[in-house]
């Protein structure tokens, strides 16, 4: 089991999408659906999640074209040495909508597992 998954950025699915909304389902089972503390865990969820696919992934898209642009220039000045930034960071929408599927799934048999569910 590869735990450091967990805190790795991109990939399929969205980890953190993942454990988002597993604690929120988690917390709409054990607590309700109505209550406030599942309100703010899905407001919490989806700043997360807005986060993984459109700040983050902008952020990887940036990250490539200043990697092309430092290996256009060490080509030219071979003293200059940066070494390149790390361009997958983010997530597309579809990994995220991917890993809040299997979060929401995750938190229901967790808590299906330990009895915890008050439907």
């Amino acid at each position: 089991m590869d735990l450091g998954i967990l805190v790795r950025t991109g990939g399929m699915p969205s980890s953190h999408s993942a454990m988002v909304t597993s604690l929120a389902s988690s917390i709409g089972f054990i607590e309700g659906f109505q209550s406030s503390i599942f309100a703010l865990a899905v407001c919490f969820s989806l700043i997360v999640m807005y986060d993984a696919s459109g700040v983050r992934r902008s952020v990887g898209i940036q990250a490539g074209i200043l990697n092309q642009m430092i290996a256009e220039l060490s080509t030219e000045n071979p003293e200059f040495k940066i070494s390149r930034i790390r361009e997958f960071i983010g997530h597309t929408p579809f990994e995220v909508l991917v890993g809040a599927c299997f979060g929401i799934l995750m938190g229901y048999e967790v808590c299906s597992f330990f009895h915890l569910i008050k439907l």
